[in-house]
């Protein structure tokens, strides 16, 4: 769907290279997601991918940001994923490489710590920028600057400078949150990042490796095309919910 956070499995699949048909479902006027989707899946969320399985009559219709990254990268994009095992430790508990620890790690931060706090700054930004009558507005602003000091900053600046630590000590060199190279949790981790360079919180100056991050998973040939992929359809990429 345009303008939400599917674009990320669009750029799994640009990664992958596998054939696949991209639809694009709009938001409505009240921003919600398209009812048409309900057709596809019961929540009718967004992404959703369906996958015909070869000499099946039947789909399979998967949903969730980290469980279709997980099953798609299972059959075709076994390189985005790091070496699980230590030579001579395989199957052994403590015996995981450090990378495939964060890769693990990562594939639920995504969304289970940091994206819950890039909703709660769109819905501030909702209330401070809603279209309220002007005697109103003083009481919103308040409300939207309470929330934003009081839980906000302070919380983002925690992950940031986990994040920052995190780069400057990633395996191998590092350049990416798991290593040298482009992991599918890199992926999934790009729109929380991404949108919070909207964010007074994430300083260019305070966290230059995390700053820096994000502007390389801009310049990534796969994220690349899966933008103009939504732009050629007559959607919309925005970093928005």
């Amino acid at each position: 769907m345009e303008l939400s956070r599917a674009q990320r499995v669009l750029w799994l699949l640009e990664e992958l290279q596998v054939p696949y048909q991209l639809k694009v479902y709009k938001r409505g006027s009240d921003w919600l997601a398209d009812p048409a989707l309900r057709n596809v899946h019961p929540l009718g969320k967004s992404p959703v991918v369906t996958v015909q399985a070869p000499g099946s009559p039947q789909s399979l219709v998967l949903a969730e940001s980290a469980a279709i990254t997980e099953y798609l990268c299972d059959y075709y994009g076994k390189w985005l994923v790091p070496r699980r095992y230590v030579e001579g430790k395989e199957g052994q508990v403590g015996g995981e490489t450090e990378s495939w620890l964060r890769y693990r790690h990562y594939m639920h931060y995504a969304e289970g710590s940091i994206m819950p706090l890039v909703v709660v700054s769109f819905l501030v930004d909702g209330i401070k920028n809603g279209p309220v009558p002007f005697f109103i507005r003083p009481i919103t602003n308040a409300i939207a600057g309470k929330i934003s000091k009081m839980f906000l900053q302070a919380n983002f600046e925690t992950h940031y400078k986990f994040l920052e630590s995190q780069l400057e000590t990633s395996p191998q060199g590092g350049g990416f949150l798991c290593g040298p190279e482009l992991t599918a949790a890199d992926i999934l981790m790009s729109f929380p990042l991404l949108a919070g360079e909207k964010t007074a919180s994430m300083s260019k100056d305070k966290f230059p490796r995390v700053w820096q991050y994000v502007q390389k998973l801009h310049e990534t040939d796969g994220y690349k095309r899966s933008v103009k992929k939504i732009e050629e359809l007559g959607g919309d990429w925005r970093i928005t919910m």
